[in-house]
């Protein structure tokens, strides 16, 4: 087993870069260049921002940032995904960690112990169990939470509760205490994000016989348009810098940010507050349910985006590998300052945007983090919260999946139960939400489990179709269905049960069709099998059911009972079946 694990292919397969690093062109050298700016000038800002919805000073947001770029160079299976703090990520931090920087950093190395451990075990699949009305759910909700959560800051409201339902009775309670240039600016700045935005969707593609002027002013505005966040903020500051010289200053600013690069130490595994030392057990409880939820969430995610991007560039990722890769970031990131993180998905968009051939352009951006942080934090005390929250709110409003509901009503309207139950339980608590959307999504599966449906062709011999797998919560109403339409006629009927769609069946199950072999038999009529798949028919010969026949084929099996020449049942053992049959069996 050890050589198997130290192979040239297995160790590959854990260090990504190894498989495309000796392919790399000369020619690709400037190519990580542009989409590592792009996307470095569109975490800055926004780090800043997810930095007030977490709850936790503006650094923090920039210690985040960084570290996922460099790890995700050497693990990361897809070439568009960058991984950094998010708005979701943020509002979770912000639910489950007080506002405390040693919580959020402690839950940054736990959920990434949790994902390292969750890659190495193979346990991505436990994924699949969120359903998409859940994950829609979800965000929905968390948009609305995140973008009326920077109300306040857009308004320059200050002291609002962050419970969400106590924050919108506070917002309009105190609406006639906004501040005019707060307001203003913040409505500016939307209005500038969204026409940046609206450029960069509506810029025509570049082609090679356009004059070289035109490409240049093609690239321009497309860079512009790309780093609108870093434009809008830059001009807000500019702008309350202005204000500051003159010595009037109508906005709330971000104020001091702690300057230099974050120190090499180990997560906080104890606290000291005013009333003591919490231990490590103690913060481990006060965190709870976050230990679920943030590194499911942070995996879904990024993965989701990973695939979505991979799916759409026309390459494969391995999705156990970037379980290690977004782990191994917490883990690695919480030594630095880091809560957690996850891909984002408009910096990936950006990202894929740029032609970005290999993670490399994540250098690009990890390394403009660094710089930032290191000699432009006394910058960022001018920029306006209300500019910051212009920002955030721009970025989750297409989070809020309207159309989503519209699709839902047209193709299975069960599926809005559990998306409705999700947002409005997220309002309440996030791990609510998700946890009754998962709970609703079961129960709907489970019922569908219980109650497959099966269709019925009447004639003189009655043929029953399961349309799926039979299994212990089926077996009564199949049982219920098929006595109700053969032998509770006058006079009972002989009857097919047709299983070419079953693909497996439990003991119960065989022994709810011994039970119905048997009421058949009391009735003078016969109950065959047809179309039996092999593993189906194994279980059922090897359980010696009294009175059991099948036949390869419907039409034989409706020949047979009505007496018709030319089929017979297989019903004797091996030494009536057909050679394949027998070989199968016996395989």
């Amino acid at each position: 087993m050890a050589p198997g694990c130290c192979s040239p292919a297995a160790v590959q397969r854990r260090l990504p870069i190894l498989a495309w690093l000796p392919h790399y062109s000369v020619q690709w050298l400037k190519m990580p260049l542009t989409p590592g700016l792009s996307v470095g000038l569109t975490v800055i800002p926004q780090a800043l921002a997810y930095a007030e919805v977490a709850g936790l000073p503006p650094q923090y947001g920039l210690y985040s940032a960084f570290m996922g770029c460099f790890v995700y160079f050497f693990l990361g299976t897809s070439r568009d995904v960058t991984l950094g703090p998010t708005a979701i990520m943020s509002l979770l931090v912000s639910f489950y960690t007080f506002r405390e920087p040693a919580y959020a950093v402690l839950l940054a190395f736990l959920s990434g112990c949790i994902q390292l451990a969750m890659g190495l075990l193979r346990l991505g699949f436990l994924l699949d169990f969120i359903s998409c009305p859940v994950i829609k759910g979800f965000t929905s909700a968390a948009a609305v939470i995140i973008g009326f959560g920077q109300v306040k800051n857009l308004l320059g409201l200050q002291h609002i509760p962050r419970q969400f339902f106590l924050q919108v009775y506070h917002t309009f309670l105190r609406v006639g205490e906004t501040r005019v240039g707060d307001a203003a600016l913040g409505l500016v700045c939307m209005v500038l994000l969204l026409v940046l935005k609206l450029m960069r969707d509506h810029v025509p593609p570049v082609h090679p016989e356009m004059p070289p002027g035109v490409r240049l002013s093609h690239g321009l505005v497309w860079t512009a348009t790309t780093a609108r966040n870093a434009l809008v903020v830059s001009f807000a500051a500019l702008v309350a810098y202005s204000f500051e010289v003159t010595g009037y200053q109508p906005f709330v600013l971000t104020g001091e940010t702690a300057q230099g690069l974050p120190p090499v130490r180990t997560p906080p595994f104890s606290v000291t507050t005013a009333n003591g030392t919490v231990s490590f057990t103690e913060m481990v409880q006060d965190i709870g349910a976050g230990l679920a939820v943030v590194p499911l969430m942070g995996l879904l995610e990024s993965i989701a985006i990973a695939k979505a991007f991979a799916s759409q560039n026309s390459y494969r990722i391995d999705a156990n590998q970037e379980l290690l890769a977004i782990g191994l970031t917490n883990v690695l990131g919480s030594l630095v300052s880091s809560y957690p993180v996850t891909g984002s998905f408009g910096r990936t968009a950006v990202n894929a945007q740029s032609g970005v051939c290999t993670p490399a352009g994540g250098l690009v951006t990890g390394v403009l983090v660094l710089l930032s942080l290191g000699y432009l934090t006394s910058l960022f005390y001018y920029i306006p919260k209300a500019a910051l929250a212009a920002v955030i709110i721009m970025a989750v409003a297409p989070l809020f999946d309207t159309k989503v509901f519209g699709t839902l009503w047209r193709v299975k309207r069960l599926d809005l139960a559990p998306l409705c139950v999700t947002f409005l339980l997220c309002f309440w608590e996030v791990q609510y939400g998700i946890l009754a959307g998962v709970l609703t999504s079961v129960l709907i599966l489970l019922h569908t489990l219980a109650r497959p449906q099966t269709q019925v062709s009447e004639g003189p011999v009655l043929v029953l179709q399961p349309a799926s797998g039979l299994h212990f919560p089926a077996v009564e109403a199949l049982r219920e269905a098929v006595l109700s339409r053969a032998l509770q006629g006058s006079p009972p009927r002989s009857a097919v049960l047709e299983c070419t769609h079953v693909c497996s069946v439990d003991y119960t199950v065989v022994r709810g069709l011994g039970e119905l072999l048997e009421d058949f038999s009391r009735q003078g009529v016969t109950l065959a099998f047809a179309g039996l798949q092999v593993p189906v028919l194994r279980v059922l010969l090897a359980a010696d059911l009294k009175g059991f026949q099948y036949f390869c084929s419907l039409e034989e099996a409706e020949r047979c009972l009505r007496q018709e020449p030319g089929a017979q049942p297989y019903n004797v053992g091996e030494d009536a079946m057909p050679e394949h049959k027998v070989a199968l069996l016996k395989a």
